[in-house]
């Protein structure tokens, strides 16, 4: 669910041209041959945009591993079906991109392989990276880059109405309410009932203290009050219950809103209005000198159980694909913070509209991390309680203790 920054592209480009019968514990098929001469590849970069920016780093690897890739397109919500799928009928390709938060799910089914079979190693990435490529002690999945959630303002709305970037709750609902005037609000998010609606409301959830495993508690009730009552208050508009992220991007492009919740996929679409001066900062918090804690996005490159040599020659293009100079360009392709942290740090320093959002991955936290597999059932518990909240059909300690109860956990 995000597009690349156009500017880039081009510099990105030529800089890179210059449940299955195998236990995933076993070792790779095909070890000790020769790497097959072609491999299949799936992924969910549908846009116009993500799409050519990825396949300009897959013809690099081609180039750079001599193996030609066969490569699938799939919308993002046709993607973790078809995977489960293919995992079924032993049918999938042999290398596999898919959204983080999927990961354990996939590779419970056993249709998965670790990627030390084929050279890969951790080393130097982001803590929480790792182990949302992790399932049962195995590192099954690796991003070569990921994507985050900041608070983006309209620089010429807060320097007329004398705000400055908010960096608490208080400050942020302050701020939403001084900006809020002539038709327009403070604050624009999302909170669609889905994955999108909980990704948004996850910031606010954690950075209170508030855990998965326990969604009614003081902390998580707090975090839904504090997201109702900028609707209530009317700082935020009722339609976020039905604004995906990229109506949250028109309402910011259009004026509708001073600030937005958004994630760094959208700074492409925000350089192209000219007439636009807007400025990025973290997610605020509930207390001064709190660090922000996000939710990892972006996608994580796994190799399937497959047969023969193109399951070792799928380990090695996804071994160029992680190689740090690719990781590099196709964060700058696709506004995306790399994987490892002197990568990032880098990346941070060239592209300082990204600096909040690179700032944000040290204390992110992958999804998956606490719930494994059973993340999802969670997810949406969640997000139905936001729904219940935000549209007034129960109080947040209500909607919360009926989302403890559905989601079993």
């Amino acid at each position: 669910m995000s597009l690349p920054r156009r500017a880039l592209i081009l510099a990105a480009s030529a800089a890179l041209l210059a449940a299955c019968s195998p236990s995933p514990a076993a070792p790779p098929a095909g070890a000790g041959e020769a790497p097959a001469s072609s491999i299949t590849e799936l992924d969910y970069y549908a846009d116009e945009q993500g799409s050519a920016a990825w396949q300009k780093i897959l013809d690099a690897c081609a180039a750079q591993t001599g193996i030609k890739i066969q490569r699938q397109t799939v919308p993002t919500a046709q993607m973790l079906p078809k995977v489960l799928q293919g995992a079924s009928s032993k049918t999938l390709p042999n290398l596999l991109f898919t959204d983080n938060p999927t990961l354990q799910q996939v590779a419970a089914t056993g249709a998965l392989t670790p990627l030390d079979g084929y050279g890969i190693t951790t080393d130097g990435y982001y803590d929480s990276i790792v182990k949302a490529g992790t399932y049962q002690g195995k590192v099954y999945g690796v991003a070569p880059g990921v994507n985050g959630l900041a608070l983006i303002y309209n620089k010429d709305l807060l320097t007329a109405a004398g705000v400055a970037p908010p960096k608490t709750w208080d400050e942020l609902k302050a701020a939403a309410a001084k900006l809020t005037k002539d038709g327009k609000y403070g604050l624009a998010f999302s909170a669609i009932p889905s994955e999108e609606g909980t990704w948004q409301f996850l910031p606010f959830f954690w950075s209170n203290g508030a855990e998965l495993s326990q969604l009614d508690s003081a902390q998580s009730v707090k975090a839904l009050r504090f997201v109702t009552d900028l609707v209530n208050s009317g700082s935020a508009s009722k339609s976020v219950v039905t604004w995906n992220q990229n109506d949250v991007a028109d309402q910011f492009v259009a004026g509708n809103a001073a600030m937005m919740v958004n994630g760094s996929w959208n700074l492409a679409r925000l350089d192209e209005q000219k007439s636009l001066h807007y400025g990025v900062v973290p997610i605020p918090v509930p207390q001064a000198g709190a660090k922000p804690v996000v939710a990892l996005g972006g996608e994580v490159g796994t190799v399937p159980v497959t047969t023969g040599p193109a399951q070792q020659a799928a380990g090695k293009v996804l071994s160029c694909i992680l190689s740090e100079p690719t990781m590099l360009e196709w964060s700058k392709a696709h506004a995306y913070i790399p994987s490892k942290t002197a990568t990032a740090a880098k990346f941070g320093t060239e592209q300082p509209s990204m600096q909040a959002f690179v700032d944000e991955v040290a204390t992110a936290r992958s999804r998956t991390a606490e719930l494994g597999e059973k993340y999802p059932k969670v997810s949406q518990a969640l997000a139905d309680a936001l729904q219940a909240a935000l549209t007034g059909k129960q109080p947040a300690d209500q909607a919360l203790k009926a989302a403890q109860q559905a989601s079993g956990s």
